[in-house]
């Protein structure tokens, strides 16, 4: 017997259909994996099987059952009891998912409490199990943390943790391993397998990576423009896929893990050398300083002037933070960061200002990166304006505008939207088109391709490839997909614990890796092997 059932589920905001007439079914102890493009209607289906819609959209037609019991018919004091314990939902982004003044451990506590109500001690054993089972490092020590504090692959494990802490009978899993280098992927994807098969728990899930599809999936749906377009058992879905879109999706989603570069090198634009951050750790009431957390801890790397250097590794193994200290947003504990000949590590905050036109950068989470209560026009514009770059007159800057909204893919009259009105894929290529506005030298790109669905992925890697062609820039491309590495990347440095353990051009590194961590890296990749 399914466990949920869909049926014809529409939804409208004004005269605008979201979803048209959807249908699914997931039975008992199933994955149902939910694909398509950003904005297709993947994560608005999930948020109408929770009751979490906004108050904008409205149910036009059909019903959602979770065993024969209609969801919309249920009072919402009834619905809250589902909610966290019978339906439990990972969302795709963690930094605004979680509570910024709690601790993540009274997070997960919270939801035991008010599910299963343990005593004080007993519910801390189990969120620091739970933290365990998802891999989350010293899990006592990080159960005093606050979500700041943390990675974002390691505030997706503390969602995860969350979500499964209850043991639910569906679990909604909207990109749970988006933000997760392929080591920790491959561990979450392997305990939602066992916890699955253990607890015969049914899981809907959605994401862009046909890899993670290819692994997790019993059966796919595909969805674009709000409409389920096919329906497949996994094995059918990648060995005959019936509908145009859908073949064209599996095309875009082929990895390319080796791919030959040449051997170029260029005037070097960008010299890390011995690069130490180190965070103290403060205890007791007078918060003295009883060690430091080397988040980086020596490392030394150069990006020439059009070429990209790829930065991979673990989350929490320092690859943002390089990013941030590159950027003089936070203290270089030692060692140096020469920009075009300037040891920016040096300069005071007035001398570094040159040089935030021609270092920018494309973050993680899009969301907490754009300002909500700013256009996506005057978030392009600001740039433009407070670092004087190109014409100053408003109706050149909005033809400039109009340009770089159209290269990212999206359209020329969203300049007049705000961020919450986009999904979390059209959020990144707002922020790629925030970067480009100013006509950098280097872009330090973190992970800006994770919240993307393959066929979004593959046009943003040949758009910041066509512009390095066009104009020189350079890039310092984080990320733990290494599937688009050979795709963008001339050289990959691999990082652990804050150091580099290896590096080299790509297709050494990635054809015959040294270190056994690169090694392990390669071998927990999802590919789609078989086609």
């Amino acid at each position: 017997m399914p466990i949920l059932k869909v049926k014809k589920l529409s939804l409208k905001v004004n005269q605008e259909e979201l979803l048209k007439s959807i249908s699914f079914q997931i039975k008992q102890g199933e994955i149902f994996a939910l694909v398509g493009e950003s904005g297709s209607g993947k994560s608005l289906t999930s948020l109408a099987i929770m009751r979490l819609l906004p108050d904008a959209i409205s149910v036009t037609s059909g019903d959602i059952k979770l065993k024969e019991q209609s969801l919309f018919a249920l009072p919402e004091y009834k619905m809250q009891k589902i909610r966290g314990k019978s339906i439990a939902m990972i969302f795709q982004e963690p930094m605004s998912a979680l509570n910024p003044v709690m601790t993540v451990g009274e997070q997960v506590a919270e939801v035991i409490k008010i599910h299963l109500g343990l005593k004080k001690e007993a519910v801390k054993q189990k969120v620091i199990e739970l933290f365990k089972e998802v891999a989350l490092k010293d899990p006592e020590e990080r159960y005093n943390w606050y979500p700041h504090q943390l990675s974002g692959g390691q505030k997706q494990r503390v969602m995860i943790s969350m979500a499964l802490a209850c043991e639910p009978d569906l679990l909604i899993a909207d990109e749970p391993t988006t933000a997760l280098d392929v080591t920790i992927q491959a561990q979450v994807l392997k305990l939602l397998k066992k916890i699955r098969d253990e607890r015969n728990l049914s899981i809907l899930f959605i994401t862009h990576d046909m890899g993670v599809v290819y692994e997790m999936a019993d059966r796919v749906a595909v969805m674009r423009h709000g409409e389920i377009l096919e329906t497949a058992e996994c094995e059918t879905f990648f060995s005959n896929p019936q509908h145009p879109y859908t073949q064209a999706l599996l095309k875009d989603a082929m990895p390319q893990l080796h791919n030959k570069k040449e051997k170029k090198v260029g005037e070097k634009l960008l010299e890390v050398e011995n690069l130490k951050v180190h965070f103290p750790i403060r205890k007791g009431f007078f918060q003295r300083t009883v060690g430091f957390v080397k988040a980086v801890d020596g490392v030394t790397l150069s990006i020439p002037r059009g070429k990209t250097l790829a930065l991979v590794g673990e989350s929490g193994s320092g690859k943002s933070t390089i990013g941030q200290a590159i950027l003089s947003l936070i203290k270089v504990s030692e060692g140096t960061v020469t920009f075009d000949s300037q040891n920016l590590a040096a300069l005071s905050e007035g001398a570094l200002k040159p040089y935030r036109r021609k270092i920018q950068i494309v973050f993680q989470d899009p969301f907490s990166a754009l300002n909500p209560r700013m256009t996506i026009g005057e978030i392009i514009r600001e740039g433009m304006v407070s670092l004087k770059v190109g014409s100053q007159d408003k109706a050149s800057q909005d033809k400039r505008i109009e340009e770089l909204l159209l290269k990212v893919d999206l359209e020329a009259e969203h300049a007049w939207r705000y961020p919450h009105e986009f999904s979390g894929g059209q959020r990144q290529r707002i922020g790629i088109a925030r970067a480009l506005a100013v006509e950098p030298e280097l872009i330090i790109c973190d992970e800006p391709t994770s919240a993307l669905d393959v066929s979004v992925r593959s046009q943003v890697l040949t758009l910041l490839k066509k512009l390095q062609e066009e104009s020189g820039v350079s890039y310092l491309f984080i990320t733990h997909d290494l599937s688009i590495i050979s795709t963008i990347a001339d050289e990959v440095a691999v990082m652990k614990e804050g150091r580099i353990v290896e590096q080299g051009l790509v297709d050494e590194v990635m054809e015959n890796p040294q270190h056994e961590y690169t090694k392990k890296l390669l071998g927990s990749a999802p590919l789609l092997s078989t086609l």
